[in-house]
């Protein structure tokens, strides 16, 4: 019988979660006195950051509107979440994966993904829009957790083949109640899958808020429960969250095992343009969280160090505003769609009842051409 050798309990000890959220920011932008281990990131890499968050916030602007203008089906804005998503986009190398979920389109952007393509699945064009190989990302996950399962797989799979692949699997609280949350973590744990779960707290799981989803004392403490590294931080400190980010990785790629990282954020807008988030939360509440918008903090944060001028903020929001431009006229395009696609590539070999079905469609479709000929 093939046994899994033990990693000593002290490796453990080298990332447990904080009693309080890792913050190096104060919500005004100002520096705190923090006694986090985590180093902060050099000034260039918080200016990219800056930039890829000026234009995620944007993307998700334009594709909130496509939304209202009838271009898209839905679409779960994370306005909020911008320094948990770039962050995470951001600390990884170009050969590791990403497995997101609906929400973490903003990371999908910020890892080079075309904003178009990005945006297909939830246009309804077929597939998920995207190639994920091109850009080693997996299919966003409409349903709770089952990405994590995939991206545990998968690093367990690319360890085995010597590879020293990295998979950061995004899930929110809610994700956290479900089944798979908690298989894929132990399997992880047990066989020292390379992976990093990062876990964007916003506070709900739709309408459940956090205090009817768990009494631990942090959600990263459920990785400790596993043996895994752990750590809370601020998510909306995205000085705090690259800092975390960064460490983590080299934790994982250096063989010491996956990690839990709890990111606590707050989810702005509804959970999708269908939903009506007064239902289940106070006016008031939004508005003490909009007082610690992660990109406001930034921009003081990088101003005051003279980092952000005027002038390259202006330059940086028309960059963003001639993406959303783009995106606006992409989507606006009439696609080319055959549909024999939606049976092409269900089997290698079709099933008698898909020929059956693509006979008809393809039957439907000759029938409707001759009556307009006619």
């Amino acid at each position: 019988m093939t046994t899994v050798e033990s990693a000593p309990a002290a490796q453990y000890q080298q990332f447990m979660p904080a009693d309080r959220p890792v913050q190096y920011l104060a919500p005004d932008g100002t520096g705190v006195d923090s006694a986090a281990r985590y180093a902060k990131p050099s000034d260039e890499r918080l200016l990219q950051m800056y930039r890829s968050m000026v234009h995620g916030r944007r993307f998700d602007q334009q594709a909130t509107a496509l939304t209202k203008q009838g271009r898209l089906a839905v679409y779960p804005s994370a306005r909020g979440q911008e320094a948990c998503q770039i962050a995470a986009a951001l600390c990884l190398d170009e050969t590791d994966w990403m497995f997101p979920t609906y929400r973490d389109s903003m990371s999908l952007a910020a890892r080079g993904i075309d904003q178009v393509e990005l945006l297909g699945m939830l246009a309804g064009y077929w597939h998920c829009g995207y190639d994920p190989t091109q850009y080693r990302v997996a299919p966003q996950c409409t349903p709770l957790a089952t990405q994590l399962l995939h991206a545990t797989g998968f690093a367990y799979a690319e360890s085995k083949q010597g590879r020293n692949t990295i998979a950061l699997a995004f899930c929110g609280d809610g994700a956290t109640s479900e089944g798979d949350f908690h298989e894929a973590l132990n399997f992880a744990a047990v066989f020292r899958a390379p992976v990093i779960f990062l876990v964007q707290n916003n506070g709900f799981a739709i309408s459940v808020p956090l205090a009817r989803q768990s009494a631990a004392p942090s959600l990263a403490h459920k990785g400790v429960g596993y043996g895994i590294g752990s750590e809370q931080v601020d998510g909306n400190d995205p000085v705090a969250m690259m800092a975390v980010m960064d460490e983590a990785v080299a934790y994982v790629r250096a063989g010491k095992g996956p990690v839990v990282v709890e990111a606590h954020t707050y989810r702005m807008d509804a959970h999708t343009n269908a939903d009506d988030a007064t239902r289940y939360r106070k006016a008031s509440e939004v508005e003490g969280w909009l007082g610690r918008d992660p990109l406001a903090r930034l921009d003081t944060y990088l101003a005051a160090r003279e980092v952000v001028t005027d002038a390259l903020r202006a330059e940086i929001t028309e960059a963003a505003d001639a993406d959303a431009a783009a995106l606006r006229s992409g989507m606006n395009a009439e696609q080319s769609v055959d549909p024999q696609d939606l049976f092409r590539f269900v089997y290698e070999t079709p099933t008698a009842a898909l020929i059956e079905q693509r006979d008809r469609v393809t039957a439907e479709i000759a029938a409707a051409i001759e009556t307009e000929d006619n």
